[in-house]
């Protein structure tokens, strides 16, 4: 099945796209928070700007950016500490909303407008694309599942990029979905949503500290 489209091993390339976007990271993370604190427009919104930057960076990697970032090492440094220094900031300003909602537990959430619904859209944007790792990550993962006498190995980088937006436009849905729910359950529980944004304030620390000290070996 599309092996005329130099796509091969395609049931374990689909296996491997499931199990890598299961895994917690700071997009699918930040799409969730965006649906439980704005709602769904708001998480779909996020979840707009994550396939987006996933794109670019798919396209990156297939005209071969990965081969410039190991020339360069400065640049992959420069781009390591700025998306790391982004993670920090997302981090930092999720514990200090916390903060302020545990000691401000009747605070009503914010709304949706369009100036509010922009912002997630924004930030997701930024956060996809924040990460030079992904698209040696896209290289490394692709080409395994690209034939090599193919001649065209751009349409399978294309075909295996689609099914995995798809995937993760499915795995995001529920994402936002639950996240959702979450919000209606969690509006009369307003330090126990501190807790949470606290908790995932501090994973985005995580994922800024281990940015910082990725290489690309």
């Amino acid at each position: 099945m599309l092996a005329s489209l130099g796509v091969i091993d395609l049931w374990t390339y689909v296996l491997g796209t499931v199990l890598v976007i299961l895994l917690p990271g700071p997009n699918s993370l930040f799409v969730l928070a965006s649906a439980a604190r704005r709602g769904v427009a708001a998480g779909y919104s996020a979840a707009a700007a994550v396939f987006i930057g996933d794109s670019l960076l798919m396209l990156a990697a297939a005209l071969g950016v990965v081969s410039l970032l190991k020339a360069e090492p400065l640049l992959f440094v420069a781009l390591k500490y700025l998306g790391a220094a982004y993670l920090f900031y997302i981090g930092f300003n999720m514990l200090r909303g916390a903060w302020r909602q545990w000691h401000q537990p009747q605070q009503k959430a914010a709304g949706t407008s369009a100036h509010e619904l922009a912002e997630p859209f924004r930030r997701a944007l930024l956060l996809s694309l924040s990460n030079p790792k992904a698209i040696l990550f896209f290289v490394s993962f692709f080409i395994q599942f690209v034939d090599p006498a193919y001649a065209n190995p751009g349409l399978s980088f294309l075909v295996l990029g689609t099914i995995l937006q798809v995937i993760s436009l499915t795995y995001l849905s529920v994402l936002i979905f639950t996240g959702a729910r979450l919000a209606q359950w969690f509006r009369q529980r307003q330090r126990l949503v501190a807790g949470a944004s606290s908790g995932i304030g501090a994973l985005f620390v995580g994922f800024g500290v281990k940015l910082a000290t990725a290489t690309l070996s």
